[in-house]
């Protein structure tokens, strides 16, 4: 299974496969048609009240995780999840992100979550 994260500013790439907007919000500034976004499953991002709490301040990307794996437990959630994870499975899957800082963004927490 292909998993890979990269920063949706990036320009698209041949072999990203299925491109998969993670972010609650549309990036700044970003072209709709200049993303190549395939998908974008709103409710596989962190909740409005979690994405605030970890950017208020400088808080623990551990507790972030834990507690955005627990939202990625509920019903809704967990069902976009297996529905990327289908995707992963009959190919490239590109999850897309504005975070300056991806390898300490939710969309490597969701990379991790789908290579299990």
């Amino acid at each position: 299974m292909s998993v890979r994260v990269r920063r949706v500013h990036e320009p698209p790439e041949p072999d990203d496969g299925v491109r998969v907007l993670v972010d609650r919000l549309w990036p700044r500034g970003l072209a709709k048609d200049a993303a190549r976004v395939d998908e974008w499953p709103k409710g596989l991002t962190p909740s409005t009240g979690l994405r605030r709490w970890y950017h208020a301040e400088e808080r623990p990307y551990e507790e972030f995780r834990a507690r955005y794996e627990a939202e990625l437990a509920a019903p809704g959630a967990a069902e976009l999840l297996e529905r990327v994870r289908a995707l992963a499975e009959q190919g490239p899957v590109t999850l897309l992100t504005a975070s300056k800082d991806p390898e300490h963004s939710h969309a490597h927490v969701l990379a991790r979550l789908l290579r299990d």
